[in-house]
């Protein structure tokens, strides 16, 4: 069966874990300062599919002791999404920015996407670069973090390597951070205890070590959020 055919496939089974838009309930920071606004923009690697929406690693953030009551996460990912693939509702990664961004999110997150692996390279890195910038502008003030699509294997396909390729482009091209799992070597090596037997999405171990790098790329939430608010007066 060929990639894209093997996503869809694996993307019928996580019907149940669509949580396009869904806000991680958080309670008011202790301080009296407003949540650090996170949106999450990505595929079935961050809907929770394989296990729960519970336990996709942007609820386990929103519901860490360091992140809970200072950080609200809205987690627009959608299964079978990319930059340009559509995914279960039709969405991609761009109309996930336009639905969920607004002027005052103070970080975003795009991760993935292998679903847009049999997409010409260079469409993939215009629309990865109108969606990044799409992002910078409705939310000029927040931090873009750009994750490229993993690889299971210390060998990727080529298909894989172009798309992180032309991610990794755009991000350079929108001036936004680049982060990629595949020189990193994410999930690589652990595949048995980290992917499900679908061979394509997350176990619960999976989900907290997605959540274990996404802690390390946003850091201190107080300092993040101090941070944007002085941007904000500038």
């Amino acid at each position: 069966m060929g990639t894209r055919r093997r996503q869809l496939a694996a993307a019928g089974l996580c019907v149940l874990a669509l949580t396009a838009g869904a806000s991680v309930p958080t309670h008011p920071a202790s301080t009296g300062a407003r949540p650090m606004r996170v949106v999450v923009i990505g595929d079935s690697l961050s809907t929770g599919c394989g296990t729960s929406p519970q336990l996709a690693w942007p609820a386990l953030l929103g519901a860490d002791s360091r992140f809970k009551g200072n950080v609200n996460i809205i987690n627009a990912a959608e299964n079978v999404s990319g930059y340009l693939s559509q995914g279960d509702f039709q969405g991609t990664f761009g109309t996930q920015v336009n639905s969920f961004v607004t002027p005052d999110t103070d970080t975003v997150i795009l991760f993935g996407s292998e679903n847009d692996i049999g997409y010409a390279p260079d469409a993939v890195r215009d629309a990865a670069t109108t969606t990044i910038h799409a992002a910078k502008t409705t939310a000029p003030n927040a931090r873009v973090i750009v994750i490229g699509p993993p690889s299971y294997t210390p060998e990727p396909e080529p298909e894989r390597l172009q798309v992180r390729h032309a991610i990794k482009a755009a991000a350079a091209n929108a001036k936004a951070q680049f982060v990629d799992p595949i020189s990193e070597s994410w999930i690589s090596g652990q595949v048995d205890e980290l992917i499900g037997p679908d061979g394509d999405h997350p176990t619960e171990a999976g989900q907290h070590y997605l959540l274990e790098h996404m802690q390390r790329l946003i850091g201190d939430p107080g300092a993040q959020l101090a941070k944007a608010n002085e941007a904000s007066r500038t």
